[in-house]
């Protein structure tokens, strides 16, 4: 009997976690004004017939805070990592300089700040939906198996109290983590 209620907790409490680390990894997509190796982490360079992430090809490093710097491994593959980069969706430009790849960041305009800023919103909403579900799908199983008598009214209500406070938990973490990026993105 407890085992299952302990499962149910614990899953719950797994899958709010992935949802926040789903909402990490997305948010470290946006870019702000500043440059970080993570920005090109979705190019695909197409390196001897396959699609390679770029990070497999090439270094990537932040040179300034508005310049990222790729030097790639095998030095014949510059003009296609840079091909890649420009017609990738992230309206970048770079440019070659001898063995290495300069990507300069232009700065964000104030319009389109308020457009990732509302991206943000957007994403840290998407992972409190994703959050609220798993917890409306924990609270079924909980009355599932009070139904079945397979735990008592009492363990019910306490589950559901724990449920809860993973939900709260969450909820504060994805809200500071929406905070911190709007903070970081209205920077100029």
């Amino acid at each position: 009997m407890a085992e299952s209620v302990d499962k149910i907790k614990k899953d719950a409490e797994t899958r709010m976690a992935k949802s926040v680390d789903t909402l990490k990894n997305d948010l470290g997509k946006i870019r702000t004004g500043r440059a970080h190796p993570g920005l090109l982490e979705t190019v695909r360079i197409d390196y001897y017939g396959n699609k390679a992430p770029l990070n497999q090809v090439a270094n990537v490093s932040a040179s300034d805070a508005r310049t990222l710097t790729v030097t790639p491994f095998d030095k014949s593959q510059a003009a296609a990592i840079e091909k890649a980069i420009r017609e990738s969706d992230l309206g970048l430009n770079p440019m070659s300089a001898g063995g290495v790849i300069r990507v300069p960041l232009p700065s964000l305009t104030e319009e389109r700040r308020k457009e990732l800023s509302k991206h943000v919103r957007a994403e840290g909403e998407n992972a409190k939906v994703a959050i609220r579900n798993v917890r409306r799908d924990a609270n079924q199983h909980l009355k599932d198996a009070l139904k079945k008598k397979l735990i008592t009214e009492d363990d019910d209500k306490r589950s559901e109290e724990a449920v809860q406070k993973f939900t709260d938990r969450f909820i504060t973490e994805v809200d500071k983590l929406v905070a911190a990026k709007e903070k970081d993105v209205m920077q100029v």
